[in-house]
Formats: C-alpha cells, structure tokens, sequence
C-alpha cells in the first residue's frame, strides 16, 4: 500500500492527467486555514502549513511546493520533504550554531496553558500574572517567548491545557514564533500521560468529553491484553496530535518489582514478560501511522515519538523510596535481576512489531543503579553514567534514538533529603556546569527541565578545551541529529500548526470515549464476592461513609491537611440507587478506600537523632518494622547528610494514610450487620488485606475508573474481567523479606473463601477466571 507521501503524488500528476497535462508537473493550491495560517495542498491534498506573520513563503521547485523555512530564496536540503529524514537532520544540524544546537538539547520545564498565578507552574505575561493580565489563555507567555527566542529551545512539556480549542491556538502561536527565526525550526510538544479517568465524570457515549478517559497504565496491565494498550496508543496519538503534541514521554516501562514504589500504579507491573508485550504494543500504537497518514517508514501524520521511561529502571528502589528525592536516590539489586530490569526496553520498546522499530526517545531515572557498573565504578544518578547510557545502551544494545535526561539532574538539591528540588545524585558536588558535563560526556542528547541555554553552551566550551573544539562540535551535532529527526518524522517541519475546530472534534471523540470506558470497565478486579454481586434488582438505598485523611505529604513534599470527606460525588450513584445519610436505612454500604502508602522519610526523627528514615506501610494498621535489614545496602549524600551512612528503618513505626479506613470498616460492619458490605479499593500499589478483607463481603479493586464503571459492575451491566496485574502480600514481613528487584517473590495473601490474592488472579461472576491470559503469563514463566 502506498504511503500517504506517495499518494499524494501519485494524485497530483493524475489530476494533471485529467486536463491533458500528463506531461506537466503537478499543480498545488494555497488557501486560508484559520487566523494568519495558511495551507497548502497538492492535488487537493492538505500538506503544508505556515503563518503569514512568520516571514516564510512558498518556493516551487520541479512543479512541487516547499516552505522557505530560512528565508533565503532557495531550497536547502532540509526544507526538501522528498528527502528521508536523516538526510535532513545532517543538512540542518551541520548549519546551526553552537547556540541553536544547544538549544535543541534543551527541554522545557512544565508549562500549563495558560499558567498559574502562583507556585511551581507559575509565570507571567507583560510582567503580570495571567489574571491580572486582560490576555486570552493562548498567550504566549513571558518565559515561553524568551526560551523560544533567546535560548532557542524546541521541545516543550505541557501540562494541564484550559481547554483542547485553547491548545491549538496557543500551538500557532508557537508554531508562528518559531518559524519566524532563524532556519524555522518547529516546537516539538510533548506530555506526561493525560489519558486518566476522571472519577467525577459521568460516563455519556454522546458528551464527547474534553479527552478521552483510560485507566491507570498498571490497569491496562490488568486487563491482561496487549490489544488494547496498542489501540489505547492508537487513539491517543491522534488525540495528541490534534492538541499538537508530537511527542510522549511516555510509557514508564521500569518494572516494578518493589511494592512499595510510589510510581507503581504507573507502570506495567513486575511481570517481565507481560511488561515487555504491553511496552511493545504501547509504542507501535503512538508511534506508527496508518498508510493514509504515513510520510515514510511508519512515521506519519498520526505518529507521536515515544519517550520509554527510565532507563534502565527506576523500579527496584530501595526500600520503595522514590528517587524524585535524595531519600530515594539508590536502586539496589540484592537479587542480581539487573537483566531482567532491561527487558521491557531491549525485547520490548526496542523490537517493535511495526515499522518504526525502536521506540524514538529513552529517558533515564534518576537513581544510582547501585554497584552495577562493572566498567567504571561509578555509582552516580543513570543520567550520569557512562556505563549505563553508552557502554549499555548505545553499544551492547545499539539505540542511537534520543536519550534525555528526567527533569532536574543538574539542579541542586534541596536542604534535607525530603525537599523536592534538583536531583543530582552521585554529582552532588559538582557545579551546573560540570554536570552538564557530565551529562554529555555519558552520552545523552538533551537536558529534560532546562529552559537555559546558558549551561549548555558552558559544557561545550569545558568539552573543546577537553577534547578539542571539532571534536566538541561532532560530540553536540549528533546530538542534533538526533533530535531533528524525530521532528522530521512526524512531518513537523511541513505541517506544524492546528485548526481549531478539528482539534474540537477530534479530542473526546465519542468513539473514542466509548473505547477508553470499556478499557475501564475491563480493568477492573473483582478480588472477593460473597454470593453478593451483582446486586440484585430489590438492593436500590446505598450508604456511603466518609472518610478521614490524615494530614500527610504530597508528591512535592508539601503537607496536606487532614480533612473528611466523601470519597466519590455520591449524586452519581442516583442513577442506579437512593443514597442514604442512614446506614440503619440501607440495603448495603459501599465502602470506597484507597490502598494505603505511609511517609518513607521524618524530619522530626532527624532533629531528635535518628537517621530520618521511616518503613512504607502497605497495611491499613500501624506497622512496626521489626523484619527490616539491620543494615541499608546504599546509604550516602555528601552535601545535606554526609554522617547517614546506614538508611534502615528497623524497630521504626509507620502509620499508613488510609489507616482511618480500619476503624471505618469495623463500625461499617457492626452498624451493617448481615447486610452486604461492598469495598471499592482504589490502588495504586499492592497491600495487605489481613485486615480488612474479612469485614466485607465483595471487594472490587480499581486502577483509576470513573465511579459509573464501578456502578456497572454492581448492576451487572458489566462482568468483571481484570486480573492481578501484581500480587497482594500476605503481611508486611514478607514485604520486607523481598528483593527489591526480584520479580513475584512474595507470599501472597489466602482470603476467607481460600482465594489466593496472587498475579493472575481475579473472579467473574461464575468463579475463579481461568482462561487464555492467564495461562500465556504465569507468575513463574518470565
């Protein structure tokens, strides 16, 4: 089959043909699109884009239209779409300057459109803040005009977006402001997953919604098919690309082997072989473009680069703390699994079934792989290591796509190792420079969080009096090599700007809601059923408790207060059932938890003299960790605790976030009595149910779905299907007995009807699901 480029060629010269012109070259048009874009097609054709204000104009070259993307009057070999794209990725890269280049190599901070008046997203337009500033919500704003001007930056991370008409605006105006310098370079969009089910959304085929709605990625995991990763990918990139989001960083393929990783729910699970499966079918979705969009070796218009995440994984922290902060800057391998880490990359992302091949970007995690590199001996951050980045991935494994940096490893670190700030571990006591350096001397390309050029440039310089300065200017322009072609891929240079009204009735598609929700609806685990479920038609007046949150850390180490609240808009539940304020009144409670997760770190036990470190609870009662190492395999920060050379936690007490759920679902019982008690878990890691599971007579668990999921399963509208993508300890000893990078080591819990809460498992409504899934991904087969 043809590929759209060769399609649209093949139709102009027929059309040439129909006016007794076969011998002529084919005839384009120009026309209006929106605002001050224009657009250009061939043979009636759409297939390039520009904007007037930008100062590019249309060259005609053997009968063909091209962009002027430099403003010179000819057509350089960049700008010439007949050509692959690393033809034009060398042309352009070996004309930029050192500044443009490093420029490429930056990656933006996180930009909400429009930005925050205040806090971490915050920034300004004309010196003031958004709502102060009478400006509509697609500005540009002050920083965004001065990386794209002044630092010459390309790639930007959005985050949270006003509206999907509000992306495509402030997209042109992007667009327009980078097209209007130098060689034309177009922004290279990307996201963070934005595909997750808002809880508080009643689902409606026909609503179209803003985006459409899937579970968590650890619930597409549960779903047991790769299938439906491989449309979700599908469907999302189109979204993606109607919003002008050309790259996703995205999907976090680490496997998570430690239960208590707080990035868990993010991820595939710790099954190698299912990880690997769905990380494949992840990428080809984004990644490859149907024949009709396709520009050439599977990359098209529906294309978006996947950024697979973290090399080469951030999964078996030690401990389960996070290495966003100095606490969690160690993964630690006691079970020698180091290889197995790597599968989900190297037999995964790396060997697509589709045409593009490779997944198009990796970005390390932040922690020390810890005495894992046998050729240096370095134990510094991945994004630090000649080991891990060149010596393993570029030459054992021969990825020669993007690499770029997790945000913030040139930063400095905060001022005790519980501060969200910069994280430079193992470089500590290097300047900003240096660790640019170092960076660069690994063997990546880009600096994810770097809005400044200004590092970058420093790095070149130390390089070239290093190395000499033709070798520092190879060493940065296979960099950006690298980087344009992932922009030439996609077609970016030709067609970088959006119309609005398509973007409007593109994003939350009702056939693409309809596919999210029943991606929803599959993912959901029924745990536990005591001849409760689905409800029968007389079971109509439901009680749902409060619950109580403790005044606990969230994921930027700022305290949230405590508080009670209802877990779920309960007007939703008005479409199958009368809710009542009198559990004495009810046919049955349903009772909605969150799996519990505790603080690894006390700033208070440091001031009184202890190290700091606290056990992450997985049960809902206060945990003492009587079972934990004497000793922490890694320990070490040379500048904020230098004297911490043991991190264990043991004879250390923990006391979970959701341990007010305990006592809520003891008196939920009593006041119920022999009347079903229904408990929704909405969980984002494995816990211990010894607790718990005994109060209820049906669990559902859930990885991030809409409560009218969960209301279609308690009718039976819906027939459970989800499995365990991960297992369910029997107590926190066995958490604590574990490897943290050994996958399915652990003693799995028995609940009253003599179910095994293990990988694999999950019920329908004839019993224990046995059936083809399972069968390919057995807890022992990986």
């Amino acid at each position: 089959m043809q590929t759209f480029k060769q399609s649209l060629i093949a139709a102009a010269v027929a059309s040439s043909a129909l006016v007794g012109c076969a011998d002529k070259p084919p005839t384009w048009t120009e026309t209006a699109m929106h605002g001050d874009v224009m657009q250009v097609s061939i043979a009636g054709k759409p297939f390039l884009t520009y904007s007037k204000t930008s100062g590019v104009s249309i060259l005609e070259v053997d009968g063909l239209p091209f962009k002027d993307l430099n403003k010179n009057g000819q057509l350089d070999p960049y700008e010439d779409w007949r050509l692959d794209a690393d033809t034009r990725a060398k042309n352009l890269a070996s004309m930029l300057s050192e500044a443009e280049i490093a420029g490429l190599m930056l990656y933006s901070k996180h930009q909400a459109i429009p930005a925050a008046d205040s806090g971490y997203f915050a920034a300004t337009y004309n010196g003031k803040p958004f709502s102060e500033s009478g400006l509509p919500s697609h500005t540009l704003s002050d920083a965004q005009k001065q990386f794209i001007t002044e630092d010459h930056l390309r790639h930007v991370l959005l985050t949270n977006v006003e509206s999907p008409e509000v992306a495509a605006l402030w997209n042109n105006n992007l667009q327009a402001l980078a097209e209007s310098i130098g060689f034309g370079i177009p922004a290279n969009n990307s996201s963070d997953p934005r595909h997750g089910a808002r809880k508080e959304a009643e689902y409606n085929a026909g609503s179209g919604g803003t985006i459409s709605q899937w579970p968590e990625q650890i619930g597409l995991a549960a779903t047991f098919d790769p299938s439906i990763t491989e449309e979700f990918g599908r469907i999302a990139s189109i979204e993606y690309r109607a919003l002008g989001i050309t790259t996703a960083l995205s999907p976090q393929i680490d496997l998570a082997t430690e239960p208590r990783w707080n990035r868990l729910y993010g991820t595939f699970g710790g099954h190698p072989a299912l990880a690997t499966d769905l990380a494949r079918a992840y990428v080809d979705g984004f990644q490859t473009s149907p024949a009709s969009q396709e520009l050439a070796d599977g990359w098209g218009w529906q294309s978006v680069n996947t950024m697979v995440k973290h090399w080469p994984s951030g999964g078996p922290e030690e401990g389960g703390r996070d290495g966003h902060f100095a606490y969690g800057k160690f993964a630690v391998y006691p079970g020698g699994q180091f290889e197995t880490h790597m599968k989900p990359f190297v037999e995964g992302a790396f060997k697509l079934k589709g045409k593009t091949g490779s997944a198009s970007a990796v970005m390390p995690y932040y922690t020390i792989s810890y005495e894992q590199d046998t050729v240096y001996g370095e134990n510094v951050g991945n994004g630090f290591s000649k080991y891990i980045i060149t010596d393993l991935l570029r030459e054992r494994f021969g990825y020669d796509g993007v690499v770029c940096t997790d945000w913030g490893i040139t930063w400095d670190e905060g001022k005790d190792p519980a501060v969200f700030a910069g994280k430079n571990w193992g470089v500590e006591t290097l300047d900003v420079v240096e660790r640019h350096v170092k960076v660069l001397e690994a063997g990546l390309d880009q600096f994810g969080g770097n809005n400044e050029a200004g590092p970058v440039l420093g790095a070149f310089n130390v390089l070239s009096e290093k190395y000499g300065t033709k070798a520092a200017r190879a060493r940065i322009e296979r960099s950006a090599v690298r980087l344009l072609k992932n922009i030439f891929r996609v077609g970016l240079f030709e067609n970088p700007y959006l119309n609005p009204e398509t973007t409007t009735a593109v994003v939350g598609k009702p056939e693409y809601m309809a596919a999210g929700y029943d991606a929803q609806l599959k993912s959901i685990v029924m745990l536990k059923n005591d001849a409760v479920l689905p409800l029968p038609a007389d079971k109509k007046v439901v009680y749902v408790p409060k619950i109580s949150v403790p005044e606990k850390l969230n994921f930027f180490g700022y305290p949230d207060p405590a508080h009670e609240m209802y877990p779920i808009d309960r007007n939703l539940l008005a479409k199958d059932f009368v809710v009542t304020d009198d559990p004495t009144q009810a046919d049955f409670a349903l009772a909605f938890v969150k799996s519990p997760v505790s603080d690894p770190y006390s700033r208070s036990d440091r001031a009184a003299g202890g190290n700091g470190y606290l056990p992450i609870s997985l049960q809902h009662a206060d945990y003492v960790a009587t079972e934990a190492r004497e000793q922490s395999i890694a320990a070490g920060d040379p500048v904020v605790d230098p004297k911490i050379t043991n991190r264990s936690y043991k004879g250390k007490t923990a006391k979970s976030n959701s341990r007010p759920d305990l006592p809520m679902l003891q008196a939920l019982r009593k006041t119920m009595g022999d009347k079903p008690v229904i408990m929704v878990v909405s969980a984002t890691n494995p816990m211990v149910f010894g607790d718990v599971e005994p109060l209820v007579d049906g669990i559902l668990l859930e990885f991030g779905v809409q409560v009218s999921a969960i209301q279609d399963m308690l009718t039976g509208r819906a027939e459970p299907s989800g499995l365990l993508p991960m297992q369910m300890p029997i107590d926190m000893a066995t958490v604590e007995k574990q490897q943290e990078d050994m996958p399915m080591d652990m003693e799995t819990y028995v609940d009253s009807k003599g179910n095994d809460y293990d990988f694999g498992f999950g019920l329908n409504w004839s019993g224990v699901i046995k059936d083809a899934r399972n069968q390919r991904y057995q807890k022992d087969k990986w």
